[in-house]
């Protein structure tokens, strides 16, 4: 990395957004709510839905990880932002002129192209993280989940459309993100190739996206909770100036439609029941001309009963296009029939609830053998 001391630019970056003190339009950042992104402390978020008490606890949570990032960014500002790093936040500042864009209608980027290329479908996109959201459920000794560069190539070996880098609570980095990059890299020519790298991080500025472009991913995830509307309008189109495609992770119906209306096309539901990730998606109203992917959550059940892949079947079958796994892939560590590699290839398996249970082991379950078969192959 090379360092770039603290220009009046930098400066101004530190003072204008990072320090947590007013935004661009002259909002406080603290005022903003937290929602949850991919896996960051979703099962808290889904617990609290039935209470306005857990709701709070669930927003105070949110506050301090945004102060948290705050206050890694300004860290990152203060020991010099590498010049990489600067140049592409000009390049995107440049693009935008300093004022609001929207990208021209019927707008497909490369990833949301893969993830949806197949009708009746479901493509994975596998989350690496070096830590759980609960600690003591991985099945890696002492919690340790093997280093990016051999997860990520059990991820394309198995099936995954695409690999997201944890670059936040869950104690991944850049650094990762890049090393995924490399890795995938590697695999140019070859069957299957090099999959879409994302980047998963609380994005809380600008910055951020740069970072996201410089260290390979195709694709950011920006929490419409977080951002809010103007930003997650604004930042679309300079997420695309550089290259990037945005992942709208929402939680409501209603942030779903926002998400949409801000200019998203790739949208991500966070919920715990399966119906409700349906309902989130249901009806939205989307302009002519245009396709949404709908990605949902899948959350890791305190057991070992493979729900998560019956689920997965589900939204398969209830029109999602992808679903984005995460503890999940994690709970049986390295154990032959279960690994992150096998959860992946079950599935985007065509199975279905309807005839097989992930559940069923033994062989004595309707489509059961063959399921197994397919875990192994």
């Amino acid at each position: 990395m090379i360092p770039c001391k603290l220009s009046s630019f930098s400066t101004f970056l530190l003072t204008y957004s990072l320090c947590g003190v007013l935004t661009n339009n002259g909002v406080s950042v603290h005022s903003l709510l937290f929602r949850p992104m991919g896996g960051v402390t979703f099962r808290a978020a889904t617990q609290s839905s039935s209470s306005s008490s857990s709701s709070t606890a669930l927003n105070a949570i949110g506050v301090l990880a945004k102060k948290a990032k705050e206050m890694e960014l300004r860290k990152y500002v203060e020991t010099g932002v590498p010049a990489s790093v600067m140049e592409k936040f000009h390049q995107m500042k440049t693009a935008s002129g300093g004022s609001s864009t929207v990208l021209p209608a019927g707008t497909t980027g490369p990833v949301q192209k893969v993830l949806t290329k197949r009708r009746g479908t479901i493509a994975v996109i596998a989350e690496y993280k070096r830590k759980l959201t609960d600690e003591g459920k991985s099945g890696f000794i002492a919690d340790e989940v093997l280093e990016p560069k051999i997860m990520s190539k059990t991820f394309r070996e198995f099936g995954a459309t695409a690999v997201a880098a944890m670059a936040d609570v869950a104690g991944g980095t850049y650094e990762d993100l890049a090393s995924i990059d490399k890795e995938q890299a590697t695999s140019k020519g070859d069957m299957p190739g090099p999959i879409c790298v994302v980047s998963s991080d609380l994005i809380v500025d600008e910055l951020q996206l740069a970072m996201a472009a410089v260290a390979g991913a195709q694709a950011v995830v920006l929490t419409y909770g977080v951002v809010g509307h103007d930003k997650c309008r604004d930042w679309i189109p300079m997420a695309h100036s550089i290259g990037l495609e945005s992942i709208v992770s929402v939680a409501t119906k209603e942030e779903a439609q926002g998400a949409i209306d801000a200019g998203g096309r790739i949208i991500l539901a966070n919920a715990f029941a399966a119906p409700d990730k349906v309902d989130m998606v249901a009806d939205l109203n989307v302009p002519e001309g245009e396709t949404i992917c709908k990605i949902a959550s899948i959350i890791a059940r305190d057991n070992k009963q493979l729900e998560e892949i019956e689920e997965a079947w589900f939204l398969r079958d209830a029109g999602f296009q992808a679903v984005w796994a995460g503890d999940c892939l994690y709970k049986a560590g390295n154990d032959p029939s279960e690994h992150a590699g096998a959860i992946i290839r079950s599935m985007i398996a065509k199975s279905s609830v309807k005839w097989a249970s992930a559940k069923a082991k033994g062989g004595k379950g309707e489509g059961a053998r063959e399921y197994l078969g397919d875990l192994l192959m």
